[in-house]
């Protein structure tokens, strides 16, 4: 993983997937996926041909004391162009526009543990932003193989200057 992230500013971001609430101890990521691939050629709007893995987190607290029975919110879904035709066994979800840092990250997605504990407990406190109460997400596009130790992703952490919490 490169340690140094790139800084962007999205606009926001028009999803269509599906969702499900769930806890890292009792991760339902993969019936998730399971769940969501035989109808993804029913999203007829595509806008690219990326998959997003998003968290949406009810608080900022929710990384403040690790618990691995907190609950949060997991999406697996595909950007759109707009919200006029979502499946009906589907919804469509925002990301509104913010700042994220991205990280680069290579390896099977399930040894990803260490690279965010690297994110959440020493780039973060250390750089010159603080979290910000938007959705993550994990972005894998041509490069993403799934468990294969080749493959790639991006990880996209919302942030917020520290200068802009002063104000």
């Amino acid at each position: 993983m490169n340690r140094t992230p790139r800084i962007e500013k999205t606009s926001e971001i028009k999803l269509i997937g599906k969702k499900i609430r769930m806890s890292l101890a009792e991760n339902q990521t993969r019936p998730l996926w399971e769940s969501f691939m035989p109808r993804k050629k029913s999203i007829s709007n595509t806008d690219g041909i990326e998959f997003y893995s998003v968290e949406s987190y009810d608080d900022l607290g929710f990384f403040e004391k690790f618990d691995p029975a907190k609950e949060f919110e997991k999406w697996v879904a595909v950007k759109v162009t707009n919200f006029d035709n979502v499946p009906e066994d589907m919804e469509a979800f925002l990301i509104p526009a913010g700042l994220y840092a991205v990280f680069q990250y290579k390896g099977r997605p399930s040894e990803a543990q260490p690279t965010y504990q690297y994110i959440y407990s020493k780039w973060v406190p250390n750089s010159e932003y603080s979290l910000d109460h938007r959705p993550h997400f994990a972005l894998m596009g041509e490069k993403y193989k799934g468990e294969d130790p080749e493959s790639e992703e991006e990880l996209w952490i919302p942030i917020r200057s520290r200068n802009d919490e002063k104000r």
